[in-house]
């Protein structure tokens, strides 16, 4: 596969990506990615992806970049294929369930063939129910409460699950003893930050490590985390861990930076996009640490292009990781495609049953890693790499290789 991934992206290196979609970040939802790409003479018609996800919001900066993945993606092999092989429209949620559920049945409207999300956790698990009573495939590029995956045998996660995160991040800070006195600060109202969180404990514990505060907040009360930060220092945890997102660890890190209290963070894929924040002082995220399946800043062929067609496309913005997850999202259903598992002739559910017995037994290789694999529930298998924040880019931490 990463000779097909990697054909592909060269193949689509020589045409131009004017067509790709708007520059604007803030593309209109329901937009396709497909409006100048010819359907060649003779060629079936196109297999129909839907995506959902929050455009606008508080987490639209998530959609986004899932948008624009998709997108891209969906551009390159129309392109390289000389006809179109996908056909994109995707829906905004807001992140919302009951948005998310009335975005879903508008794509269903629309012919949607595969659904590619939804983006956050819960709108998936709303959208996953109706789904998996459909029998309509869904790939979800970032919901990653493991709960998603298990509502039913049809829904898929491209996104490490929450616990197997948790765990993970406890392992590597034993295993490297990046810290002896552990504190966390984590989003108590939120499934991705909480399930992170309850494997990290329970894993730490099995590690022997010494979790010295457990500091939460939630979304009704995160416009200071200053309290939070200063029951860690109290503690005196020599690492904090922060399985939350970019936005609220910008905001830990200028309240520690007030105080002239400085651990070590460390933080899992959520973290992705802190040196993006508005108005935020970037130099403060020096040191800071993060299991994140992708680096825009990797040296790799695969990585290199993607960033290179991303940044050309839309207007020289830096992908994250989950406008990467997105992109792989659409070549694993590709490879599907070039392996003659399923064919715009079929229905949405014989498609679904297709893609269920492909996705369990299949390899793939993407932006966010080579050898990828699912289990019998959805929930892929794929190498995490831990980084480190020097000088405002990504660097592998030590231990890890590209």
């Amino acid at each position: 596969m990463k000779k097909l991934i990697c054909a592909t992206l060269a193949a689509a290196m020589a045409l131009s990506l004017a067509a790709c979609g708007s520059s604007d970040s803030t593309a209109a939802a329901g937009s396709t990615a497909d409006s100048t790409t010819a359907t060649a003479e003779g060629a079936s018609a196109p297999i129909k992806l839907g995506g959902i996800g929050p455009t606008t919001g508080n987490t639209a900066q998530y959609g986004v970049a899932v948008q624009q993945g998709e997108e891209l993606a969906v551009q390159e092999i129309n392109e390289a294929a000389g006809y179109t092989v996908f056909e994109l429209q995707f829906e905004d949620d807001e992140s919302d369930p009951e948005t998310a559920l009335n975005a879903y049945n508008n794509l269903k409207d629309w012919g949607m063939q595969i659904l590619l999300g939804t983006v956050t956790s819960n709108p998936s698990l709303t959208v996953g129910a109706e789904a998996a009573n459909d029998n309509l495939f869904m790939l979800t590029p970032s919901a990653s409460a493991e709960d998603v995956a298990l509502t039913g045998d049809n829904i898929f996660q491209m996104c490490f699950t929450d616990p197997n995160q948790g765990k993970a991040a406890a392992d590597y800070i034993s295993e490297h003893q990046l810290g002896s006195q552990i504190g966390i600060i984590y989003d108590s109202s939120d499934a991705y930050s909480s399930g992170i969180y309850e494997a990290f404990v329970a894993e730490a514990e099995a590690n022997g490590l010494t979790v010295v505060a457990q500091s939460s907040f939630t979304a009704d009360n995160k416009s200071d985390l200053s309290t939070q930060v200063t029951q860690c220092q109290d503690a005196g945890a020599d690492l904090v861990f922060l399985p939350i997102y970019y936005q609220e660890a910008s905001q830990v890190l200028i309240a520690a930076n007030r105080t002239g209290y400085a651990p070590t963070f460390f933080g899992c894929d959520g973290m992705d996009g802190i040196l993006g924040v508005e108005g935020f002082d970037t130099s403060l995220a020096d040191g800071l640490m993060m299991l994140c399946p992708f680096s825009a800043y990797g040296e790799d062929e695969t990585t290199v292009t993607f960033v290179n067609n991303y940044k050309a496309a839309f207007n020289d913005e830096v992908p994250n990781q989950f406008a990467a997850d997105a992109y792989d999202c659409v070549y694993a259903i590709y490879q599907c495609v070039q392996d003659g598992v399923i064919t715009p002739d079929m229905t949405a559910s014989e498609m679904c049953d297709a893609l269920k017995g492909a996705f369990t037994t299949m390899t793939f290789s993407g932006t966010t890693g080579e050898g990828q694999t699912w289990d019998e529930n959805g929930m892929i298998s794929k190498e995490p790499k831990v980084y480190t924040i020097q000088d405002g880019a990504y660097v592998l931490a030590e231990g890890e290789t590209a």
